[in-house]
């Protein structure tokens, strides 16, 4: 989108009778700008926009040890970078880690740790990774942007006029000892809906510290408990969305279908679904969210404990990167290439900065559809790449 694009829906929003729940229009301006302002203009130059993330990070991981040893400060660009430091994962990560845990962040963090979260262990055991300031800014600013940006291209702001359905995971399972003090921490979704501040302006049903007293079991009956907490508090309220862990949100309407006997749709009108942490949002889970949540357009977001990497444009069924906040990079079978260098029907490993870890490989399948849209297919493994190749084999004419 570009900025004339952007002053038009701006414009736009002058006069909306719909706007009357939000602040005067110069407000709303201010609010939103810094949410998809910086997006819709590394839309315009993806390239730009990348060179620019890097020249920022280098300058964070010149402050760290890891960065230090692998001459940050000497990088004078992408191929530089690409020479010097290393792809590393989350077991590479581990000996730092427990540096930091110990009271020397900067043995690979520009910045202390706010807080430490762990995953949701879905494809083995679950990382434990800290948050520092800079990472939950990124988190909240870009975790807004499915929602704001789904607002401002539909015109529809009822999306914000009632409450969001909180299906997240508790934010309250465990301590440790980091530093000589023992802090607790949790599942990154709750964690993330508890300290989000757009929270305190959007109504959250349930609050996540209601999750938290339930106890922090993830098992059928933990798992009924915040179901049923979740339903009492929203029956009969103005419940417009939902956001959270996709197979979660479906686990929820299953269940409320079975105790209650109706579906979600027939208790709620849902403006939108906004679904995060899975592969195949719209193909593998969407056809059974619209079954129980009616026609309420499913806006697919890339998120994971590590940041919010990209979200849904348009009604396609594919995500547009955030090109303002991540340096990214994708291990092709022809070598690493930029993200935004991938040509229709390019795939390979993804490779994403940040301003905690530099050329970290999440582990995750990416294919591009062209024009900064993108689809992430799987996590890397075998059954998924056999499966990936049967798909192009066979339905490759599709793309």
């Amino acid at each position: 989108m570009n900025g004339e694009t952007y002053k038009a829906i701006e414009t736009s929003l002058i006069g909306d009778p719909r706007m009357e729940m939000l602040p005067e229009n110069e407000t709303v301006r201010n609010l939103l700008k810094p949410i998809v302002g910086p997006w819709y203009e590394a839309l315009e130059n993806p390239q730009k926009a990348q060179k620019q993330v890097l020249c920022n990070l280098i300058k964070k991981y010149g402050t760290t040890d890891y960065g230090n040893s692998h001459n940050a400060l000497q990088i004078a660009g992408t191929s530089d970078y690409q020479a010097n430091f290393p792809i590393i994962d989350y077991k590479g990560l581990s000996p730092y880690l427990t540096k930091a845990k110990d009271g020397n962040y900067k043995s690979i963090l520009p910045e202390p740790p706010e807080c430490w979260v762990m995953t949701r262990g879905s494809t083995g055991k679950a990382k434990v990774l800290p948050a520092t300031q800079t990472h939950l800014k990124q988190i909240f600013t870009c975790g807004a942007r499915a929602l704001v940006h789904y607002a401002l291209r539909t015109k529809n702001f009822d999306v914000f006029a009632g409450d969001i359905l909180n299906l997240n995971f508790p934010s309250s399972v465990h301590t440790m000892t980091t530093d000589g003090k023992e802090v607790t921490y949790g599942y990154s979704s709750g964690t993330y809906a508890r300290l989000n501040p757009m929270f305190d302006r959007v109504s959250l049903l349930p609050r996540q510290e209601d999750i938290d007293a339930l106890g922090s079991g993830i098992a059928k009956s933990d798992w009924e408990k915040r179901f049923e907490l979740a339903y009492q508090q929203a029956l009969g309220k103005n419940v417009t969305a939902t956001m959270g862990v996709t197979p979660v949100i479906m686990a929820f309407a299953r269940y409320v279908k079975r105790k209650h006997g109706k579906k979600p749709a027939d208790l709620w009108k849902f403006q939108a679904l906004f679904c995060t942490s899975v592969r195949k949002i719209q193909f593998k889970y969407g056809p059974v969210l619209r079954k129980y949540f009616g026609p309420a357009p499913i806006v697919e977001m890339y998120t994971a404990t590590e940041g919010v990497f990209a979200q849904q444009y348009d009604d396609l069924p594919y995500v547009t990167p955030n090109y303002d906040a991540y340096f990214f990079e994708v291990a092709t079978g022809k070598g690493v290439k930029m993200l935004y260098e991938l040509k229709r029907g390019e795939w390979g490993k993804l490779i994403i900065s940040s301003c905690m870890f530099p050329r970290y490989d999440i582990g995750d399948m990416i294919e591009a559809a062209g024009k900064n849209y993108f689809r992430v297919f799987g996590r890397l493994n075998a059954l998924t790449l056999l499966e990936h190749r049967l798909y192009r084999l066979f339905l490759g004419w599709l793309l």
